[in-house]
C-alpha cells in the first residue's frame, strides 16, 4: 500500500533514467529559448464543446520533484541544499493555493516512503510520468521531430491502469505531477555576463529555470493537462516568487464550471 504523509525535504533517489530526463528537458528548454517561443507550453484535453476540460473532483500533489543550484562563474552548476529545501516547501503551498482559486479540492500531499528505490513500483509511477512527459514534449512539437500520426493531432497519452494504485491509497481522482531545476548566477558568474556583453557584444547566459507538470486522471490513466515552463527569472527561493512560478507552470488547470439551477 502507499502512504500520504506532509510534503518533505528529502532529497530523491538518482537514477539512470532521471539523470536522463534531466538532460532531456534542458535540452527542449533550451531549444525553446533559443527558437524565442513563449515561456509557456500548456496542452490539455478538451470537452465535447472543444473547451478546456474542467476538473471533476479532488487533487493530491504528488511529492514534486524540485532541485535549485547556482551557477559558478565558470559556468558549472552546484546544487544549493538550502534552497532547494526551501522550494520544496514553498511550491507545494502556492500550488494549493493556486489551485483553491480555481475551486479544486485537495487531499493531503503524497511523498514516496524513504526506502522507495529506483525500482519500487510506487518509484516507477513517477519515472514514468517523467517518461510520458518527455514523450509529450517531444512529439508535440511543431518542429523537429512533430506529432505522431497516431494522434491525429489530439492531445492523448496516458500513464495507463497502474494509476490506480494511487487512486486508491489517497482517495484523489487526479494527482499532480512536478519537476523543476532552477539556478541562479553567482557573483562571479554575473561579473562574467556583463563582461561578455562588454567585450563580446553576445550573453554567456546566467540562471535558468525549468519546470514541467503533468496532471492525470487517477480513475483512467489519462494526462488531462501538460505544461513547460521555462523562465529566466523566476525565483523559487521565496514566497512571493514560488506563487508567481507556480501561476505560471500551473496554468490551465481549471475546475468545473458551476451547473446552472435544474440541471
Amino acid at each position: 500500500m502507499l502512504t500520504q504523509t506532509p510534503v518533505s525535504t528529502r532529497s530523491p533517489a538518482p537514477g539512470k533514467a532521471r539523470l536522463n530526463w534531466l538532460r532531456g528537458a534542458f535540452l527542449l528548454a533550451a531549444l525553446t529559448l533559443l527558437s524565442g517561443c513563449a515561456s509557456t507550453s500548456v496542452r490539455t484535453v478538451r470537452d465535447a464543446s472543444g473547451q478546456p476540460l474542467g476538473l471533476r473532483g479532488s487533487v493530491v500533489l504528488v511529492e514534486p520533484d524540485i532541485e535549485l543550484s547556482e551557477v559558478m562563474a565558470g559556468g558549472m552548476s552546484e546544487p544549493r541544499r538550502e534552497w532547494t529545501s526551501t522550494a520544496r516547501l514553498l511550491y507545494p503551498q502556492a500550488a494549493r493555493e493556486a489551485l483553491a482559486r480555481q475551486g479544486i479540492g485537495m487531499q493531503p500531499d503524497y511523498i514516496l516512503p524513504a526506502d522507495a528505490g529506483p525500482d519500487d513500483p510506487r518509484r516507477q509511477l513517477t519515472l514514468l510520468s517523467q517518461a510520458v512527459s518527455m514523450s509529450i514534449l517531444q512529439y508535440s512539437r511543431s518542429s523537429g521531430t512533430g506529432p505522431l500520426r497516431n494522434k491525429h493531432g489530439r492531445f492523448d497519452w496516458s500513464l495507463g491502469p497502474g494509476v490506480s494504485v494511487l487512486r486508491e491509497a489517497t482517495g484523489a481522482d487526479y494527482a499532480l505531477f512536478t519537476y523543476i531545476r532552477d539556478s541562479y548566477a553567482s557573483g562571479g558568474r554575473t561579473a562574467m555576463r556583463v563582461a561578455g556583453l562588454l567585450l563580446l557584444g553576445g550573453d554567456i547566459g546566467g540562471g535558468m529555470q525549468v519546470g514541467v507538470a503533468s496532471l492525470v486522471d487517477l480513475r483512467t490513466g489519462q494526462v488531462v493537462w501538460h505544461n513547460l515552463l521555462v523562465d529566466q527569472t523566476g525565483d523559487l527561493r521565496n514566497l512571493a516568487g514560488a506563487r508567481e512560478t507556480t501561476g505560471q507552470l500551473l496554468k490551465g488547470i481549471r475546475g468545473e464550471a458551476p451547473r446552472e439551477a435544474g440541471q
